[in-house]
This record gives structure tokens, sequence and C-alpha cells, in this order.
């Protein structure tokens, strides 16, 4: 195992997307493991180094919301943008009200959790990397609320609040920290790139308000 680390974050508003869901867009009741690593790399990260989620604290009671929103199918094409950047006319305003479709979001309310994780070296690590070397970057990075890009809950629009826990510091209390097992079904893990994309899914189990979450790659590996 790596360098762990623990991340407290929070925000008003979350959506981590069920993938059977077509039309609307629902939410899991908790953070999945590939969002947690979303931040986290947001935060730090490098070819050099993978980041392995280890545990997802549950800190404030599960609670949805709904909304009905205005979305447009069709996204501005990337070759407008190229034609934009190499100072060409081009056009990227988005005016399709055919295109409108009004659909159903179910999100999380306030939310807030502790990330546990610890990363690992890859084979793309040079000789200038090691393993003190990220983890100063992280945790100096964190410390001061830095980040390549705004991470988010799910969905840009839910932005996330953080801080570094440092070594002696408590983890929150869990609202659920009596509850000695919810079963949280088959939930997301993490997208596989390969020469096509394939999710994989774990049995998500919250006792005391933890989820322990394993580490796929490996557990494949061993077989």
């Amino acid at each position: 195992m790596g360098y762990g680390i623990k991340l407290h974050v929070w925000g008003d508003r979350a959506c981590f997307t069920r993938p059977e869901m077509k039309a609307e867009r629902v939410s899991y009741d908790v953070m999945t493991p590939s969002a947690a690593r979303g931040i986290l790399e947001a935060i730090h990260w490098k070819p050099a180094i993978r980041w392995v989620v280890d545990r997802i604290h549950v800190l404030n009671e599960i609670s949805f919301d709904s909304v009905r929103r205005n979305e447009v199918e069709s996204k501005v094409s990337a070759a407008q943008i190229k034609s934009a950047m190499n100072g060409r006319d081009a056009i990227l305003n988005q005016i399709a009200p055919a295109e409108r479709q009004q659909r159903m979001t179910v999100m999380l309310r306030d939310v807030a959790y502790v990330i546990e994780a610890h990363f690992e070296m890859t084979s793309s690590a040079g000789e200038s990397d090691n393993p003190e070397k990220h983890y100063s970057i992280f945790s100096r990075r964190a410390r001061g609320g830095q980040s390549y890009h705004q991470p988010y809950f799910g969905c840009r629009e839910f932005p996330v609040n953080f801080s570094l826990l440092e070594d002696g510091d408590e983890i929150p209390l869990s609202y659920y920290r009596g509850n000695v097992g919810l079963d949280l079904q088959w939930m997301l893990w993490d997208l596989e790139y390969g020469e096509e994309i394939s999710p994989k899914f774990f049995r998500a189990t919250m006792r005391q308000g933890i989820i322990d979450v394993p580490d796929l790659y490996k557990r494949e590996a061993r077989l």
C-alpha cells in the first residue's frame, strides 16, 4: 500500500448518476468510488501515480431533492472550437429550441464525506518520481485549497469544498454511526478504458457509516 490520505469533502448538492437510468438523472444514495477518485485527481494527479479509494465515510443523512431542467441534446463541435482558436469564423452559440428537452434530476442534498485513499506508483514513473514527492505535493495543495480544476460531485454544477485531515485529526461523526449494516446494492466502481469503455460494479455495504471499497484491478490480477 502507498501513502494514505484522508480528505473531508462537502457541498450543497450532488448527483452520482446511475448508469441504468437512460433519460432521467437519478443519483446513487452515496458518492461512488470513481467520483471520489475524480476529486483526488482534480487536486493532484500525474501519470506516475494511480489513486486507489479505500473507504468512503458518509457523514450526513442521505436525502434527495428533485428538479426539472431544460437541457439541450447537442453541444458545440470540437471542429468549431478549433476554428475559433485559429482565428477563423465559427458558430459557438447554441440556439436549438427543437432539441431542448425537459428532464428530471433526482439529486442528493447537503452531502459530506471523508475519502480515505492511497496512491501507488505506476510503470510511467520516472527517475524523479517517488512516493514522498507526490504525497508532499498532494498534501500541500489540499491544505491550500488548490486544484487543477474545480472538483465536483458527479455534475460540474455541484462544486466540492474540501480540506485535508492531518495525522491526529478525528473523522467527523457519521449520522449512520449506529447502523450495523445497510445494503446499497450494486454500485458503479469505475470505468475500464480499453478498446471499449466498460463499467465495473461492486456490491456496496455501509457499516457504521463506512463503505469499504475493493480494488478490483488487484482482485482481477490475482485471478
